[in-house]
């Protein structure tokens, strides 16, 4: 099962496909991580992209899909994956297929987790992140079980800068216009299932597995 989870910032992709992982006993693939890690190991790609993000700037595509190319040459993934945070436009859905083709493999299934901007700014703006390890809280929806640290590994957390209400209307409406052409193409591909992500985590988690049931 070749998995990608769609979804406007705040829709839950990053805890979903964590769950998922588990409980179907797939690689989580999230975009960030690939980077983050090639930073860390110091890897050719790392160390330029480390370059570029210490001037300010964005990592081009071009990077991110060589950093995927090579994460899909591991053996972990011949059995499926679940990815995560990509591809957020058109060009990388079409460089995502190339890639894969190229290894002789495709995406079997899309879930959109489906939104409200209403549940998401509540969602990001009571958001907490681990300084250290990166995982995320939420003042009322998740909360640590100590103030200011995480369950995982007893890092401070934090709020984002960019997560109050202004700015997550302005991230939302940014998105909408990427992912529009993104959801035309995989409905042409009849890979496309939109699910209500409003729900409780847990009830969002039935309703992908149930769909990733039909597909195996």
């Amino acid at each position: 099962m070749y998995l990608v989870l769609l979804g406007p910032p705040g829709a839950g992709k990053g805890t979903q496909a964590k769950r998922l992982a588990e409980k179907l006993g797939l690689p989580h693939i999230s975009t960030g991580d690939i980077l983050r890690q090639n930073v860390k190991d110091g890897t050719v790609l790392g160390k330029e992209a480390k370059g570029i993000m210490e001037k300010g700037l964005l990592v081009p595509d071009e990077m991110v899909a060589a950093m995927l190319d090579e994460r899909f040459n591991n053996p972990d993934i011949k059995k499926g994956f679940i990815l995560d945070g990509y591809p957020r436009t058109l060009p990388q859905a079409k460089t995502l297929d190339e890639i894969l083709a190229c290894k002789k493999l495709a995406v079997d299934l899309v879930v959109y987790l489906d939104t409200s901007d209403e549940v998401i700014i509540k969602r990001l703006t009571g958001r907490l992140v681990c300084s250290k390890c990166g995982a995320n809280f939420h003042v009322l929806n998740m909360p640590p079980k100590k103030a200011g640290l995480c369950d995982n590994c007893q890092g401070s957390l934090y709020q984002r800068s960019d997560d109050n209400e202004v700015t997550v209307r302005k991230r939302l409406e940014v998105y909408k216009n990427e992912v529009a052409s993104l959801i035309k193409y995989y409905n042409q591909q009849n890979k496309l299932h939109s699910l209500n992500a409003d729900l409780d985590a847990r009830q969002v988690l039935e309703q992908i597995i149930l769909l990733c049931a039909k597909f195996k």
